[in-house]
């Protein structure tokens, strides 16, 4: 499928699949919706559970849909000020070729002093452990999003496949039983959609969904915990 770069409504760029009319993310800004969803609903969110319940400081994350790095980028900056550890594993079935990251200005725009831990964000090898800071390791499994097997092992999803209007199937109750079971107990899922067939899918694996109000362009996005 023909894909091109866009600039996004905060100047930051992203992919744009026009056989789909479908980007990586929002059109609104790219930038400003992986900070107000992944980051502050979702990052901090469960930082602050941690501290309240007198955990240790580190958080397991799982990306659904990797992509750009945008999100792994933004987790990484966080938590420098934070008393924190970020093991995140990126699920991609389809990996950002190395001219489209390029192109991608995040670094410019975010931080220009963090180019070398971007870079080592995409030059990580595939299926092996990374060390890209004394924060942050990473791991980037390519496969697709249905052959997620893992039990109990992550504090926190961050949920960002294509829209459920050009891939529903990434969006049904299958798949969220798979990121139930993928969670520790007082885990998080967070996405920015906010359709109600994805709440009534995450709502019939186990998810208790709580609708929060949405990054730019969007009214609403839905934030999912699994009981303890």
């Amino acid at each position: 499928m023909k894909r091109k770069i866009i600039t996004t409504a905060d100047g930051s760029k992203t992919i744009q699949i026009e056989d789909w009319n479908e980007q990586y993310h929002s059109i609104h800004g790219a930038i400003q919706e992986a900070n107000h969803v992944f980051i502050k609903h979702g990052l901090l969110f469960s930082y602050h559970q941690i501290h309240s319940n007198g955990q240790e400081n580190s958080i397991s994350i799982m990306e659904i849909g990797f992509g750009t790095g945008l999100n792994a980028f933004l987790t990484l900056l966080t938590v420098q000020d934070l008393n924190l550890e970020i093991h995140y594993t990126g699920i991609e079935a389809y990996p950002v070729s190395e001219n489209e990251i390029q192109e991608m200005n995040y670094v410019e725009l975010i931080n220009s002093n963090y180019s070398r831990e971007f870079e080592a964000l995409h030059k990580a090898k595939w299926e092996e452990w990374s060390k890209i800071d004394s924060k942050f390791s990473l791991i980037k499994n390519q496969k697709f999003f249905k052959e997620v097997d893992s039990q109990n092992q992550f504090d926190l999803i961050y949920f960002d496949a294509f829209g459920a209007r050009v891939q529903p199937d990434l969006w049904t109750e299958e798949i969220f039983q798979k990121m139930y079971r993928a969670l520790r107990p007082n885990g998080v899922l967070v996405t920015y959609s906010a359709k109600g067939s994805v709440r009534r899918a995450m709502q019939a694996s186990g998810f208790e969904v709580e609708r929060l109000p949405g990054p730019p362009g969007k009214r609403e996005m839905l934030r999912a915990l699994k009981s303890s």
